[in-house]
């Protein structure tokens, strides 16, 4: 990291850490830190998108684990999970603390695993907002209560005949970003990373720093400055 200093973290609560992110960070800066650092498969995949361009969701992860079920609708099985309508779902979406994120994973593409109403609880709650593998629908009343929701689209089809969740606060694995309990998730209009809770000081330090960097970067060569001298200076591109 060419350009940096060796800082010390500026934040002592989460709250001014996730407000000095949206402030201050966008995910590609991010994303940069954690390459530099040797890790490589912290993005979601790109077809996980905001459902409205201007949404931002920065917050902990709450992981929510998926499956497929065939009964359609029939309630015979020895676990008394899949016996429930949506399985452990109402528990886990009850369970959503202030400024964590819903993330949502483990089941096909096939229906949609999040609405209106669950959005409307996580409010409640003071959520941060919903990231998913799988689709959200109710889309006009998610948009109206201007909450986050990062899918992959809008689908109607309706999950509690099709999938249950399973299990909450569990590892996950969206694409090849594996997300653990509490883990901070980032989400812009150019996709969402995962930073490692283990790890968050350090890259988040090294992306305040980075981004402020960048800023003299595009300064210069709004100068005149060439791209390969800034780079040979600076080591920001």
């Amino acid at each position: 990291m060419k350009i940096y200093e060796t800082i010390s973290p500026t934040w002592k609560t989460d709250k001014e850490l996730f407000e000095r992110i949206r402030s201050e960070l966008f995910t590609a800066v991010v994303g940069d830190v954690m390459d530099q650092m040797g890790l490589y498969h912290q993005f979601l995949p790109p077809d996980i998108r905001a459902l409205r361009s201007d949404m931002i969701v920065v917050g902990r992860a709450m992981t929510v684990l998926e499956a497929d079920v065939s009964s359609q609708g029939k309630t015979i099985s020895r676990n008394p999970v899949l016996a429930s309508a949506f399985g452990c779902m109402l528990e886990a979406l009850d369970d959503l603390r202030e400024d964590e994120i819903y993330v949502c994973s483990g089941s096909s593409p096939d229906y949609a695993v999040w609405g209106e109403i669950m959005s409307a609880r996580a409010i409640q709650l003071n959520a941060a907002g919903a990231i998913l593998n799988g689709y959200s629908r109710d889309t006009n009343g998610i948009l109206a209560l201007n909450f986050p929701c990062f899918s992959l689209g809008s689908y109607a089809q309706d999950q509690a005949p099709r999938g249950k969740v399973i299990d909450w606060r569990v590892p996950i694995c969206i694409g090849k970003a594996q997300i653990e309990d509490g883990d901070l998730l980032f989400g812009d209009i150019d996709g969402v990373c995962v930073v490692p809770k283990a790890k968050e000081k350090e890259i988040l330090t090294w992306a305040f720093e980075k981004a402020r960097s960048e800023k003299v970067v595009f300064q210069k060569i709004t100068e005149g400055m060439a791209a390969k001298e800034a780079f040979e200076k600076y080591g920001i591109m």
